[in-house]
């Protein structure tokens, strides 16, 4: 599946707030859908980047031969969502904002797994 498609398939997800694709090398977004005045996706994106370089550095440091698959920050009203793209899309990761009051996060795990085998880029 295309980008674009990706995207929608994600903001189709029970709760989902906002969806980004970004490259974490660059911090750039290579493409949104969502968010709102409470939920800056370019911010988040930028931010998110850290989160993601942080963890593989520290992997690194302790010599952990293995990859990120998720990571989960869970807020008071919300659940971001990190997926690193293993499968050949380079330094990419999908991040997903979720309404905790609405989402089922298992379920959401799930179909961002899915997203990732699809997307073609």
């Amino acid at each position: 599946m295309n980008l674009e498609t990706a995207l929608k398939e994600a903001m189709a997800i029970d709760g989902a707030l906002g969806v980004a694709v970004v490259d974490y090398e660059s911090g750039l977004s290579l493409g949104t859908l969502g968010g709102d005045q409470g939920l800056d996706l370019e911010v988040a994106a930028a931010g998110n980047t850290e989160v993601v370089r942080a963890k593989i550095r520290t992997l690194a440091m302790l010599d952990v031969d293995d990859a990120v698959v998720d990571i989960l920050i869970t807020l008071g009203k919300q659940y971001h969502l990190i997926r690193p793209l293993l499968s050949s899309h380079g330094s990419l990761f999908l991040y997903l904002a979720l309404d905790r009051g609405r989402a089922n996060l298992a379920l959401a795990r799930h179909n961002l797994k899915r997203i990732e085998t699809e997307l073609a880029i």
